[in-house]
């Protein structure tokens, strides 16, 4: 194998595909990156049974020329040295070589490095998942729904289902739900095609997997094909492929948690309140939950506060836009509070509460696609 290539170009697929790399992996062939040249281009491989990555880099596109030499081959390389050779390299041209002993030679400028490598015959064989479930969604569209969602993904194991997002089709809508049990972040998005041609009632996609794809994408317009079969999900753009396993086991219905009328209703300027429980927050860091709490008062006024025994006490009052319904005192994690209020691309939301003691909703006051629930803390 010989390979002539941009530099440049090479190191953007290596950073793509050793995501999805890990030294951890039971099958040690997995801990390298494969680099596979053809015809029309070269393709880089990462897998850690998990997640596998796909990145392709084409001889030429739109008049760039990428890759100036290329002999057939393919090549198991260390995927902790040979991303760090190419990152320090001092030419914009790297030619990579191997010969039949798999030893690697790899050349810029004045620098050459020797590898060893491993057969690629070892390495397991990716397929494309068989299924008859595709669809396309805009790729900016895409990370906007992971972004709403992804962040209430449980960190704990003891639940594994709610280390997912939950992925449904449901009344001509396409559901992204997270939960880990304290918190619920929902995003629905309006598909054109027939929804009954899903054949699932719902898979869930590792929280983990959606914050890697996110990352390697770019925010365009430009179409991304997502298949899903019984045990995988695969994302496909222009010249990358990505597939990750899909959890196990159903996950919670959790539409009953959400409250179907309120009592009390804020309508308030996002990043004032963002803002106000940030300041609140820093005198809770050392309290359990970050816990703070919110009352209303006459004349449109919102106060936020948060009193650490130890530390002190911080109060604030906030201007609210417009306040209905019953007074309210309720208490709930900062934390929680902040990571809902800044995925919000409005300038106003609408909170809803059902009592001190019960789930309240956060939603953009000029979009219904968008839905954050969080649970109140009781502190007396």
């Amino acid at each position: 194998m010989k390979i002539i290539i941009n530099r440049e170009k090479l190191m953007e697929s290596i950073q793509h595909v050793t995501k999805a790399i890990s030294s951890k992996t039971a099958i040690p062939i997995l801990a390298g990156l494969k680099i596979q040249a053809s015809a029309n281009g070269i393709t880089l491989t990462g897998s850690n049974s998990d997640i596998t990555i796909e990145s392709f880099i084409p001889i030429e596109e739109e008049g760039i020329q990428f890759i100036d030499e290329l002999e057939a081959g393919e090549i198991i390389l260390h995927a902790k040295y040979f991303p760090e050779i190419i990152r320090k390299l001092p030419s914009s041209t790297v030619i990579i070589t191997t010969d039949e002993n798999l030893q690697i030679t790899i050349q810029s400028g004045h620098a050459e490095f020797h590898l060893n490598g491993q057969d690629a015959d070892e390495y397991p064989q990716i397929s494309a998942i068989e299924t008859d479930t595709n669809f396309e969604l805009p790729i900016n569209l895409l990370k906007n729904m992971i972004k709403q969602t992804v962040f209430a993904v449980s960190t704990s194991e003891t639940r594994p289902i709610l280390t997912g997002v939950n992925l449904k089709a449901e009344n001509d809508h396409l559901h992204f739900i997270a939960t880990d049990s304290h918190r619920l972040a929902a995003n629905k998005l309006p598909v054109n095609h027939e929804i009954s041609s899903f054949p699932f009632e719902q898979v869930v996609i590792p929280g983990k997997s959606l914050n890697e794809l996110s990352k390697i994408l770019e925010d365009t317009e430009d179409k991304i094909q997502i298949s899903i079969s019984e045990n995988q999900i695969a994302f496909q753009s222009h010249h990358l492929y990505f597939v990750s396993r899909l959890l196990d086991g159903k996950y919670p219905e959790t539409s009953r948690l959400i409250p179907e009328e309120s009592k009390t209703v804020l309508y308030v300027d996002t990043k004032t309140l963002l803002q106000a429980v940030d300041r609140a927050s820093l005198l809770a860091k050392d309290n359990h939950n970050n816990v703070i709490r919110l009352q209303t008062k006459e004349q449109q006024i919102v106060e936020i506060s948060s009193n650490s025994p130890e530390i002190g006490k911080v109060e604030e009052e906030i201007e609210a836009e417009k306040i209905e319904g019953e007074e309210l005192k309720i208490s709930f994690s900062s934390k929680y509070m902040i990571d809902a209020l800044k995925i919000m691309e409005t300038d106003q939301v609408k909170i809803e509460f059902t009592g001190a003691m019960r789930p309240f909703i956060i939603k953009p006051t000029d979009n219904d696609q968008i839905l954050q629930l969080i649970l109140p803390v009781r502190t007396f």
